[in-house]
């Protein structure tokens, strides 16, 4: 616990290590300004703000949404900016992290926020229009409904995550930066697709099975790697003893954290969407009840 306590604290120790194949970096961490994810990432906030303004001229004010857009979109900030990333590229535990925020915490908050609309009214008219009607164009409808039910939903994020850390593929995303960029993309639009058919599409009760689901296979992966008696991951071992962690723990780490705080946040969705479940089945029954009477 001392060595994992002195990894996530030792935050001003000069390290000389390499990082997806590049020379060595800073010594101390530091925020990373890839154009590749801030521009969009910059995009994305500019075009939701205007377009809120826009909507918000039209008398249209939902501020509990804006508050959790913001959150969402500070989530990806954290993970793909921050010095959290810097630490990523040297530590499988931190790099583990940012996996999680991106599919655990930046993914659903964004889905809540249900941002689409206010992105659309920051586009001139003609261009609003014209994305409005390739989205309800009846192919694009198609594709969306078989992509986002509960099912096929929950299926192709399960196969990202548990491809991704395949050894072999994980070890060549952390050294191939165009591969690192493939991975966190097809890990966030895929729990961006679960989390909409958990929270839009699917009914309540089926709903909460697919979250349980992924928060089971999860669980197992991640008890796969901090159980394991030897390294899985070997891209990132070097790195691991300039933090006073052996590659084993520091994998060992990795697995606990997809094991318990990431499951924690699976198992909690899973519960209130139970609990939302008994509740909108009693009021059911109560009303039966009460038409049953008269």
């Amino acid at each position: 616990m001392r060595k994992i306590t002195f990894a996530a604290v030792a935050w001003s120790i000069p390290h000389a290590v390499y990082a997806h194949g590049s020379a060595p970096q800073a010594a101390a961490p530091s925020w990373a300004i890839d154009p590749w994810i801030v521009t969009p990432l910059v995009l994305f906030g500019l075009m939701h703000g205007i377009g809120r303004l826009m909507l918000a001229r039209k008398g249209r004010k939902r501020i509990v949404q804006d508050v959790i857009c913001g959150a969402g979109w500070l989530a990806l900030v954290a993970a793909l900016v921050s010095p959290l990333h810097w630490l990523g590229e040297r530590l499988l535990s931190f790099h583990m992290i940012e996996h999680e925020i991106l599919m655990a915490v930046a993914a659903p908050l964004l889905v809540l926020a249900r941002p689409v609309g206010p992105l659309l009214w920051s586009l001139p008219r003609r261009a609003r229009l014209a994305i409005g009607w390739a989205m309800r164009h009846p192919c694009t409808m198609r594709l969306w409904t078989l992509l986002s039910a509960g099912r096929n939903a929950t299926l192709l994020h399960g196969i990202a995550i548990w491809a991704w850390h395949a050894p072999a593929l994980f070890d060549a995303a952390v050294e191939n930066i165009l591969l690192h960029r493939v991975q966190h993309l097809s890990f966030f639009l895929t729990a961006i697709l679960f989390w909409w058919s958990v929270f839009r599409r699917s009914p309540i009760g089926s709903a909460a099975w697919h979250v349980f689901v992924t928060m089971l296979h999860t669980s197992i992966l991640g008890a796969l790697m901090a159980l394991a008696p030897h390294l899985l991951y070997r891209q990132q071992a070097d790195a691991a003893a300039a933090w006073g962690l052996t590659p084993l723990e520091d994998q060992q780490l990795a697995g606990i954290i997809m094991w318990v705080p990431a499951g924690t946040i699976y198992a909690g969705a899973a519960l209130a969407l139970i609990a939302l479940w008994i509740r909108r089945a009693g009021q059911a029954t109560e009303r039966a009840d009460a038409l049953h009477a008269l």
